[in-house]
């Protein structure tokens, strides 16, 4: 119980001194995790499982689409790959399809792989 006091207080405090491109990552982070719980659900079959791991993942997404810039143009390219995983998503807690969370899931590792070089290309060109 005291470990996990501490681990808590660890994870909260990396969240509040997150830059917003580390809190971007996190999120990138947890709908992968949440979609693999997901995953691991609809194959157990245990109905509740899934459902609630669609559903975090859906909500990481909202909030994804929720705070994009729409000053610039790929916003738009964004909100529609958005609007597409979250139709995805929809559709695979309604049929509990784990081949569609699988889809589902190679778009958002691809997103965090490139939100990684993104923020490594940042920071070498920060550091020049």
């Amino acid at each position: 119980m005291v470990a996990n006091k501490g681990y808590n207080a660890y994870a909260q405090n990396k969240i509040l001194t997150a830059s917003p491109a580390e809190l971007t990552l996190m999120l990138y982070e947890g709908a992968i995790k949440f979609c693999n719980i997901a995953i691991t659900g609809v194959e157990e079959q245990d109905v509740e499982k899934a459902h609630n791991n669609i559903c975090k993942v859906e909500n990481i997404i909202t909030e994804f689409q929720a705070t994009l810039n729409h000053k610039y143009e790929v916003a738009k390219d964004f909100d529609n790959v958005y609007k597409y995983l979250l139709d995805r998503l929809l559709e695979a807690n309604l049929k509990k399809d784990a081949e569609i969370l699988k889809e589902v899931l190679g778009h958002l590792r691809t997103m965090r792989d490139t939100w990684k070089e993104v923020m490594q290309q940042n920071r070498a060109a920060q550091a020049n």
